[in-house]
């Protein structure tokens, strides 16, 4: 495995990130809309922490890269229990969800944005919903980008 450090050029970015077998799900969303709820969730289920309510992005090579933010690495605001610490790993996003109640009922397919130039999968999911961290998931394998080869051996640190 090569390790590849964090970009000078990483920017910050003001989102929960988890890793879902190696594939970032980066969640945005208002405040208070469950973005670290949705986080939890998935990492009870197994995910692993990237970072929470902000991490840095990056191009590497072609594929958009996130990190912990330096400064609150390994930290998640778990609200009315406090700062709680856990493993942070850097990851490769395959998907950008937003947290919304204007989210569209059916989707044919996912929408795409730009990311530090680069062109990633786009969902609103709706927040009010016990089957959130089910539907992320879903969303995962259905509109995630794969994980390139090349990639998976070239993990950044």
């Amino acid at each position: 495995m090569t390790l590849v450090p964090v970009p000078d050029r990483a920017v910050p970015h003001q989102a929960s990130v988890v890793a879902l077998d190696g594939r970032a799900l980066l969640i945005e969303g208002e405040p208070g809309s469950g973005k670290t709820s949705l986080a939890l969730a998935l990492i009870d289920r197994g995910g692993v922490l990237v970072g929470d309510d902000g991490v840095l992005l990056a191009d590497v090579h072609g594929t958009l890269w996130a990190w912990p933010h330096p400064n609150t690495r390994g930290m998640v605001e778990v609200r009315n229990v406090g700062i709680v610490t856990m493993l942070a790993e850097p990851a490769p996003v395959a998907l950008s969800v937003t947290l919304t109640q204007d989210a569209h009922r059916h989707v044919e397919e996912a929408e795409t944005r730009q990311l530090c130039g680069l062109a990633v999968p786009s969902l609103m999911l709706w927040p009010g919903t016990p089957a959130l961290a089910l539907r992320a998931e879903w969303a995962m394998k259905v509109h995630g980008l794969p994980i390139l080869p090349a990639v998976r051996d070239s993990r950044p640190r």
